[in-house]
């Protein structure tokens, strides 16, 4: 079987990495930047973090702040026209994962204008050029886009996100930097956070998981099942943490895909906005009860990962269920809703979403073999 790890050209960490950014625009010939970002970053003075760093050095640029949550095909298109407009060389995606999926967007599309539709991008997409080049200075801890190949679009007209997988796509610098994660609010940490813990968790047990990146998962939980409940109440450290965990966690399953978490969580937003990492924390302990007899030892790893006691001596029933039960008290210890009824979500609309999930691109990695009639029950056990 032959395995590829596509990663980051360059990544900086820790406290204060950002700084380095001037030098790497510089040092690479780029002339005039594009400031990728949303609004709020801007009012709550968290992207002038990196303007007033370019600023000092002179360093031309434009912004672009109409980034949204659960990011659509209109901003993707603004975006294009801003970049045409401003003759950026490079972008500088400043935001969550919907800031840097966006801009991957955007970056393809501008060295790959067949693709203009973005429609075009879902799946594997055939672009033959590199997208324009991308600095992500990521503000939350939990997508990892900075270091995926994968982003995701909503397609507001059919009620859908979608998911592509381009090599192409990937940032050039990465600068996960705690400093710009400092602004989270406590419920952005929480779903960021547990969204990162169902990347190490689904990338662990996925179908095409292999020895390199089940090391690189098992350490992510390590890392995210110590820091996350620290990291909701604003530690400094804890969110250090975090940011490496998520990291890792992102060069994992950027890989080798993810599952029927992922599968399920896509549609939910795309039906009824609801952020991807709550969506996912909701999820994740009912799948993995799903799953728990489709994964060998791994439930074992995994407990002792999250430093259960005496994981390494239960029979495998045992630590599986602990397994899925200290997920689930994660997620109750940082404030994730228990029901997606919580959410919003309408009985009368799980058959649709159902056949939506069966369909997304993540859900064939799941270990466990699916059907629409099996996800409609998953998600009707959580109403």
């Amino acid at each position: 079987m032959v395995n590829r790890m596509i990663l980051n050209e360059t990544s900086y960490f820790g406290k204060g990495s950002v700084s380095e950014l001037p030098l790497e625009f510089q040092k690479r010939g780029f002339k005039k930047a594009i400031v990728v970002t949303d609004r709020d970053l801007i009012r709550f003075q968290v992207a002038t973090k990196i303007t007033s760093l370019l600023d000092e050095k002179k360093i031309a640029y434009s912004i672009y702040d109409g980034i949204v949550p659960n990011p659509t095909i209109q901003n993707v298109n603004d975006g294009v026209i801003a970049v045409e407009e401003t003759g950026a060389d490079c972008i500088i995606a400043i935001g969550g994962g919907s800031t840097i999926d966006t801009a991957k967007a955007i970056g393809i599309i501008v060295t790959n204008p067949e693709f203009a539709d973005v429609r075009s991008l879902e799946g594997v997409a055939d672009t033959k050029k590199p997208c324009l080049p991308i600095f992500a200075v990521p503000t939350t801890s939990g997508t990892a886009a900075e270091v995926t190949i994968n982003y995701v679009i909503t397609d507001e007209e059919n009620h859908r996100k979608f998911v592509c997988i381009d090599s192409h796509d990937i940032p050039i610098v990465a600068f996960v930097d705690s400093d710009m994660m400092m602004g989270m609010p406590e419920k952005l940490a929480a779903a960021t956070g547990m969204d990162a813990m169902t990347h190490a968790i689904e990338g662990y047990i996925t179908n095409n998981a292999w020895e390199m990146t089940d090391m690189l998962h098992i350490k992510a939980i390590e890392i995210i099942g110590r820091s996350l409940r620290l990291s909701v109440t604003g530690n400094q450290k804890a969110r250090e943490e975090m940011a490496l965990g998520q990291y890792i966690a992102g060069m994992g399953f950027s890989n080798v895909g993810l599952g029927l978490v992922h599968g399920m969580a896509h549609p939910l937003s795309a039906w009824y906005n609801i952020p991807h990492g709550v969506a996912c924390a909701v999820l994740l302990p009912t799948v993995m009860r799903y799953n728990k007899d489709f994964t060998g030892e791994k439930y074992r790893k995994i407990a002792i990962a999250l430093s259960i006691e005496n994981a390494e001596k239960m029979n495998i029933e045992s630590v599986r269920e602990a397994a899925c039960k200290e997920i689930e008290q994660l997620g109750r210890d940082v404030g994730i809703p228990e029901t997606i009824s919580e959410l919003g979500v309408k009985a009368e609309d799980i058959p649709r979403i159902a056949e939506d999930a069966f369909k997304d691109v993540c859900t064939p990695g799941n270990p466990r073999n699916t059907s629409v009639k099996e996800i409609v029950e998953l998600y009707q056990c959580l109403i």
